[in-house]
């Protein structure tokens, strides 16, 4: 049993959150006692438990491989034993061993995926129970690979983009620590005799090297503590603080824009084609939309429930672009509303290679100047106190 915050509609039709108890996603209705369309949202409550040490389960390649299977023919439970018979490490086998014998318990598929939270979130296993119902499990298995080979591509450009500044970042502080913690002591030295008044700077460069001489553990602890600062406030705050910043920068932030509603394009389609009705649809999706657009997705999932059309709704609350608009109008009107989405989502992937190119074009030089502007006062301040024992010379 799993706990979840729910969002729905009371009998006088007005919004209600409360903490339900219930086996999967799919059991909070039953759970409340009320109709599946009177849900607004529904979420873990807990997050779900991380990976077991040895890796992540490989959900892509597990629902690529399983697909292939069962279009061969397989049964599903053969199938899940044959992926089961491979050379998995401990934390897949672990995770497939739990389906397969809740499968030959008499369990649905989606059951037993749920069952194993470290290894399938909610979205993977709502995919599958709507699928289902449908009869579609073999496609919407295809249309989970591409949407989580679509997400892994996302991520490997993004972090593609950002090694080289982590790296540039790198080399900088290790450069300023070694001048500090080698070079600088030897200079204070020299420089402690210099007569005359020494600059304000190089006096303060002088006690840190004279620090560093002494302490040189002390002044690596300081350097430490300083590099897992920013790391401690990205897991309690700074990443969402920063997220929330950069959605108004005003090249960074359209591009941005864009991206998140491809990826919610890309999951809508996906749950669409998997046959997850409209408003259970949006409701999934919310998960993995951008934070900025949620509250805008929550008021067009309540107008969409009321009977609005999906793309009416979107466009009141700014999730569309005109060519998204058009795309989704025609999806309406031919009944292929999960196709069009995947291809409004694919219209933009584009703008995720010109928002890398952006990134490194304006981050990189800015990097190189800071770094730069860094190490060059140190030496200079350390070179100056010299240039004024030269000019005192007679």
């Amino acid at each position: 049993m799993a706990e979840f915050n729910v969002r729905y509609l009371d009998a006088s039709r007005q919004p209600v959150r409360a903490r339900v108890t219930a086996a999967d996603a799919g059991g909070v209705a039953a759970a409340l006692g009320l109709s599946p369309a009177a849900l607004l949202a529904v979420e873990p409550a807990v997050p779900a438990s991380p990976p077991a040490r040895g890796g992540h389960f490989p959900r892509r390649q597990f629902a690529q491989q399983l697909a292939v299977l069962l279009r061969a023919g397989i049964p599903l439970l053969e199938a899940l034993q044959t992926l089961q018979s491979q050379d998995n490490p401990p934390p897949v086998s672990a995770a497939l061993t739990g389906v397969v014998e809740r499968i030959q318990r008499g369990e649905s598929f989606s059951a037993a995926l749920a069952s194993q939270p470290q290894a399938f979130d909610a979205l993977f296993v709502s995919v599958v129970e709507a699928s289902e119902r449908s009869g579609q499990v073999e496609r919407a298995l295809f249309e989970q690979a591409s949407y989580l080979a679509w997400v892994e591509q996302l991520r490997g450009k993004l972090v593609a983009a950002a090694i080289y500044p982590a790296l540039l970042v790198g080399a900088g502080v290790v450069v300023v620590l070694f001048l500090l913690v080698f070079v600088v002591p030897r200079f204070a030295g020299l420089l402690e005799g210099v007569g005359g008044e020494l600059p304000l700077a190089s006096r303060v460069l002088i006690g840190v090297g004279a620090f560093s001489g002494r302490h040189p553990l002390a002044l690596l602890m300081m350097a430490s503590g300083l590099v897992a600062l920013p790391w401690w406030g990205w897991r309690h705050g700074l990443r969402e603080a920063l997220l929330s910043r950069l959605w108004r920068l005003p090249l960074i932030g359209p591009r941005l824009h864009l991206l998140a509603l491809a990826q919610l394009y890309r999951c809508l389609a996906m749950l669409l084609l998997a046959g997850v009705p409209m408003v259970s649809a949006l409701m999934h999706a919310r998960g993995v939309t951008a934070a900025h657009l949620r509250a805008a997705l929550d008021r067009a999932t309540e107008t969409v429930r009321l009977g609005e059309r999906l793309s009416v709704s979107l466009q009141r609350e700014g999730l569309t672009t005109p060519v998204s608009l058009r795309m989704l109008k025609v999806g309406e009107h031919s009944g292929e509303l999960g196709a069009m989405l995947s291809q409004a989502a694919g219209f933009y992937d584009e703008e995720l290679s010109r928002l890398s190119e952006l990134v490194t074009r304006l981050i990189n030089p800015a990097l190189m100047l800071i770094m730069g502007l860094v190490i060059g006062t140190v030496v200079v301040l350390m070179y100056l106190p010299i240039f004024q024992l030269v000019d005192q010379v007679p």
